[in-house]
């Protein structure tokens, strides 16, 4: 009995057209949360490589610091007597 109610209830036209437009409105609803979630991910991403950038920037400044140190104790010498350390 109950079966057969909601059945005639699923078949009427204006129940139909609710549930259509609740299916359309759910799909907007769930593009929208999927659109929120990527925005998050994609700002996290941005965070995460400018990040990496600096720890990069930081990386080469030390070893163009490394590279440039004297390399023994008369090299130091000349570059103390010539002005240039």
């Amino acid at each position: 009995m109950i079966g057969g109610l909601l059945t005639g209830i699923a078949t009427s036209p204006w129940m139909r057209a609710a549930l259509r437009y609740g299916a359309i409105v759910l799909a907007v609803l769930l593009f929208l949360l999927s659109l929120r979630r990527s925005g998050e991910r994609a700002g996290r991403f941005a965070e995460r490589l400018e990040t990496t950038e600096k720890a990069n920037d930081v990386q080469r400044q030390m070893l163009e610091a490394a590279a440039r140190r004297p390399r023994d104790r008369n090299e130091l010498a000349q570059r103390l007597r010539g002005g240039r350390f």
